[in-house]
């Protein structure tokens, strides 16, 4: 048990250290990717489109730095900016969203990257503390468990 227990602090201990160690690449993959998904947006069903219009709804944010992204989209030329940067849906037509400078109106201006990221570094101390905790409830379970062992070796010698 303090084996199991051991091995899976070790594998918790480096996934940590290597998402540190990373942080960097992580954010530049999340930035490439958020940036093909605003290139490849469109109203089907697709997952990317739907995690985009998630991001925008929930952050209050509109494209990957800034709204004007929208504009260098295959979606912007067909439709405008998407409904889901729209600050109130009822107060927000198709014509407006054609038009960048009515839609600077009518939409969230800040980029989703900045959010995204930001709310994930403001987070990541409730994320260590926790983190934290557990890993010293493993490391009192390897303790006790080894404690055990040794009680229960020693008591087979002391009954012959």
């Amino acid at each position: 048990y303090a084996m199991l227990l051991s091995l899976i602090f070790l594998i918790v201990l480096v996934a940590a250290i290597v998402g540190f160690v990373f942080r960097h690449e992580i954010k530049t993959n999340f930035e490439s990717n958020l940036n093909l998904a605003l290139k490849d947006y469109n109203m089907t069903a697709d997952r990317h489109s739907e995690a985009v219009d998630t991001i925008q709804r929930t952050l209050h944010c509109c494209g990957v730095q800034n709204y004007s992204d929208w504009e260098r989209t295959e979606y912007f030329s067909q439709r405008g900016i998407p409904r889901s940067c729209c600050k109130d849906q009822s107060d927000c037509s198709e014509q407006d969203l054609k038009d960048p400078n009515k839609a600077k109106l009518k939409v969230f201006v800040d980029g989703c990257f900045f959010l995204v990221t930001s709310t994930m570094e403001s987070k990541m101390s409730v994320v260590a503390g926790i983190s934290f905790g557990i890993a010293c409830f493993q490391l009192i379970g390897i303790i006790l468990s080894c404690c055990l062992s040794r009680y229960i070796t020693n008591n087979q010698y002391e009954m012959v």
